[in-house]
C-alpha cells in the first residue's frame, strides 16, 4: 500500500515539479522511468536477499531507505537530484515489495493466508483511490515537495512496527547463496524489458530503438538461462520453476494487470479527450472500480475457500474481460450508469484475480524461497501495466488521424479506435483463462502449503512440488 500510494500521488504532482524546477517533459518522465528500472532490476534479487538474511531485516532496510530517499527528493535543488534519488528510492522500493509477501507467507498458516492477502488487496485499492486526491491537495496547498515529505513519517512509523516482527530466520549454514552472476544477468534482462516497454509509446513496436532494446533483452535472457543450467545452485530454484501453481499465478497476474491498466489508460483519453471531462471528473467516473476492488477482496477470499482457486480465478477473468468489452461499446458516450457498471466489473474482476493468484503463488512458495517467489509475483505486477499501456498506446496511435501522435493531439481521440483498443484488451484478459485453469481446483488446500515454516534445506530435491 505504501509504494502504491507513493506512485499514484506522484502522478498528480509531476506538473508542479516540472514548473518549479524548470524541467523538460523528458526529464520529468525519467523521474518515473528511473524508478521503474531500479525496481524491475532488483525485485527478484531483493527476494533472494530476504531468503538469505531474513525478510524483516530487508523490510526494515527498505522502509528506512525509502523514507530517507523521499526526504532527499523533497530537498532536491534540481531535476538531476530528483531523478537520481528516485532511482535510489526504486532500489529501496524493490526491497519492500517481496519482503511484505514473504512476511505474509511465513506469519500466517495456510488457512488464514487468503484473508491476509484480501486485506492487502483492499489496502492497495484504497491507496489507488486516495493517491490522486491526496497528491492534488498536497501539491495545490503545500507544493510538490510535500508529496515526498509525507512519506517520511509514514515510513519511519511502519519501520518501528516492523521491529516487533518475530519470524524464524534461516540457519547460517543453510542459507541460499546469493548468486551474484545470476542476479546481475536477471536484473539486466528485466531492466531491459522494462526499458523496451516504456519506450513503445514513444517509438512504436517496430522502430529501431524498440527492436534493438528487444534484441538486447533477449540476449540477456538467454545468457541468464544458460547461467541457470550451469550453476550448482541456480538463482531461481528448481522447486520454484517447476511449480505449476507459481507459473500459472504469475502469468495470470501479468495478463490481468496488462488488461486493467491498458483499459484505464485508454479510458483516460476517452473521458478527457472525447467527453471533455477534467481530471477530477474523470477520476469520479472510475470510482466504482476502486470501490469494488476494496469490497470484492474479502469476498474473493471466501470464494477461494469454497470453490477453489481455479473456478474463482476464471470467474474473475471473465468479469475483467466483460468490463473491458462493455466499455468498448460505450467509448463514445460513457454515461454514468453504463460506465459505472463496466468499471465495477473491472474492479471486482481484478480484485478476484489478484486475491486468488496472490494467495496461490504465495501459498505455494516453499518457506525457504518465499522471497524469490514474492519477487517474481511483483515483477509480473510491475511488467503487466507497462505491457498493457504499450499495447493500448500503439493501437490508439494506429487509429489516430495524426499517425504517430497521441489521440487528442489533433483535437480529439478516435472513439472507434478506443473501442477497438478496449476490445483488444478484453481479449488479453480472456487469455488469462489459460493460466487460471491451471490453478489448483480443490478448495481448502493450497499448493505447497506447509504447516509451519521449516528449516531451509541446503539443496532442493529433484521432485516437483505438489500442485494440489
Amino acid at each position: 500500500m505504501f509504494v502504491a500510494l507513493d506512485g499514484t500521488v506522484l502522478m498528480v504532482a509531476q506538473p508542479r515539479l516540472a514548473e518549479d524546477l524548470g524541467a523538460s517533459l523528458d526529464q520529468v518522465q525519467w523521474s518515473s522511468t528511473g524508478y521503474l528500472l531500479a525496481v524491475a532490476a532488483l525485485l527478484v534479487t531483493a527476494g533472494r536477499l530476504g531468503d538469505r538474511y531474513g525478510h524483516p531485516r530487508l523490510l526494515l532496510l527498505g522502509l528506512l531507505g525509502f523514507g530517507a530517499a523521499s526526504a532527499g527528493i523533497a530537498l532536491a535543488p534540481g531535476i538531476g537530484w530528483v531523478v537520481g534519488l528516485r532511482c535510489l528510492q526504486g532500489v529501496f522500493g524493490a526491497l519492500l515489495q517481496p519482503a511484505t509477501l514473504a512476511v505474509l507467507r511465513l506469519s500466517h498458516p495456510p488457512e488464514r493466508l487468503g484473508g491476509a492477502v484480501a486485506v492487502r488487496t483492499s489496502a492497495i485499492g484504497l491507496a489507488a483511490a486516495a493517491g490522486p486526491l491526496l497528491g492534488g491537495v498536497l501539491a495545490a496547498r503545500l507544493g510538490w515537495r510535500a508529496v515526498f515529505l509525507v512519506n517520511v513519517p509514514v515510513a519511519f512509523a511502519v519501520a518501528a512496527l516492523t521491529l516487533a516482527l518475530r519470524l524464524p530466520e534461516p540457519p547460517r549454514d543453510r542459507r541460499p547463496r546469493l548468486g551474484l552472476g545470476g542476479a546481475l544477468l536477471l536484473g539486466a534482462a528485466l531492466a531491459g524489458l522494462t526499458h523496451t516497454l516504456v519506450g513503445v509509446p514513444v517509438h512504436g513496436w517496430n522502430s529501431a530503438p524498440t527492436l534493438a532494446s528487444s534484441a538486447a533483452t533477449a540476449l540477456l535472457g538467454a545468457l541468464f538461462a544458460g547461467h541457470q543450467r550451469r550453476a550448482a545452485e541456480p538463482f531461481l530454484p528448481s522447486a520454484v520453476l517447476r511449480s505449476r501453481a507459481v507459473a500459472a499465478s504469475t502469468a495470470l497476474l501479468l495478463l490481468a494487470s496488462a488488461a486493467l491498466f491498458g483499459t484505464l489508460f485508454t479510458c483516460t483519453f476517452v473521458l478527457q479527450d472525447v467527453l471533455g471531462l477534467d481530471p477530477l471528473g474523470a477520476a469520479l467516473r472510475v470510482l466504482p472500480l476502486t470501490a469494488l476492488m476494496v469490497l470484492q477482496a474479502p469476498v474473493a477470499a471466501g470464494l477461494v475457500r469454497r470453490y477453489g482457486a481455479r473456478a474463482t480465478a476464471a470467474g474473475g477473468v471473465l468479469l475483467l474481460a466483460l468490463g473491458a468489452g462493455a466499455l468498448s461499446r460505450t467509448a463514445a458516450d460513457q454515461g454514468w450508469a453504463g460506465s459505472g457498471l463496466a468499471y465495477a466489473a473491472l474492479g471486482a474482476g481484478f480484485a478476484t484475480v489478484l486475491v486468488t493468484a496472490t494467495g496461490t503463488v504465495v501459498g505455494d512458495a516453499p518457506p525457504a524461497h518465499a522471497g524469490v517467489v514474492g519477487g517474481l509475483k511483483q515483477t509480473a505486477m510491475n511488467t503487466g501495466p507497462l505491457l498493457g499501456i504499450a499495447l493500448a498506446t500503439d493501437t490508439l496511435l494506429l487509429a489516430s488521424p495524426a499517425g504517430r501522435a497521441l489521440p487528442g493531439a489533433d483535437g480529439g481521440a478516435s472513439a472507434a479506435g478506443a473501442g477497438a483498443t478496449l476490445l483488444l484488451l478484453g481479449a488479453v484478459a480472456l487469455l488469462g483463462l489459460v493460466p487460471a485453469l491451471l490453478l489448483p481446483a480443490r478448495p481448502g488446500r493450497r499448493a505447497g502449503a506447509d504447516p509451519a515454516p521449516g528449516p531451509v534445506p541446503r539443496r532442493q530435491s529433484s521432485g516437483t512440488p505438489s500442485s494440489r
